[in-house]
């Protein structure tokens, strides 16, 4: 079928697919279509959830039917033109402490890689990553694109327990976990940096669109920063 397509997401939403597949230059579309979704469906649409290739749009059933929201979106399509400023904007970075006592799979990635630890915490700093979309926990972001070298999948079993502020890869995505909870990804180490924040406007640091470079620092400058230096069983 051809793309942009509008599919179903239920009776107050519509998922647009864009892309099939995963490219940074998908982002000044969905970002362009994001902008003029919020201004065409106004006090009607609820929630805009973009990702990677889609954009969720949920609207108000009350104030639009869903047939009105699927004529407005195809009106939307008709001339859509990538945003320009989808590159614009300063780098957001991240400090961070790569190593093995926080980052229980560091070594583990750089046997798999091929790559020394200093190869793959060099490797991983070295990206300007861009924020896709956010996910799965509030304030998680998705960011990409990794560099092949460190393509690696996820644990065949996740840990029950992932520490707050843990930079992670799976696939060619990274992440760093906004809050304690279950996870799958490779952990390489922790950032410093608070990433959710309920007394923060918006909540989360990050957002769709942004820009983001991880940037090694020292355990003692870690520290200083307000980082969690609590260990880690590489097992665990």
């Amino acid at each position: 079928m051809a793309l942009p397509r509008i599919e179903s997401a239920g009776l107050d939403g519509w998922m647009v697919r864009l892309f099939e597949r995963i490219d940074e230059t998908n982002l000044g579309w969905i970002i362009a279509l994001t902008r003029r979704c919020e201004a065409a469906f106004g006090e009607a649409l609820v929630d805009l959830v973009p990702s990677y290739t889609t954009l969720l749009v949920v609207f108000d059933p009350l104030r639009l039917s869903p047939e009105e929201a699927y004529r407005c979106l195809q009106g939307l399509l008709g001339d859509l033109v990538p945003d320009e400023q989808s590159d614009a904007g300063d780098i957001l970075e991240l400090p961070t402490w790569y190593d093995p006592s926080v980052g229980p799979d560091l070594e583990r990635v750089a046997r798999y890689a091929g790559m020394s630890v200093e190869e793959v915490i060099a490797c991983h700093a070295d990206t300007a990553y861009r924020v896709f979309a956010l996910g799965f926990a509030p304030g998680f972001a998705f960011m990409g694109l990794l560099d092949e070298r460190l393509e690696v999948p996820r644990l065949d079993t996740p840990r029950q327990r992932v520490p707050v502020n843990s930079v992670a890869i799976a696939g060619r995505q990274t992440a760093a976990y906004p809050a304690v909870t279950p996870g799958g990804w490779n952990l390489l180490g922790r950032t410093s940096v608070r990433l959710f924040d309920r007394d923060r406007e918006g909540f989360s640091l990050l957002a769709v669109g942004d820009r983001v470079r991880f940037v090694p620092v020292r355990r003692e400058a870690f520290e200083a920063q307000g980082g969690d230096t609590t260990p880690m069983e590489a097992g665990r």
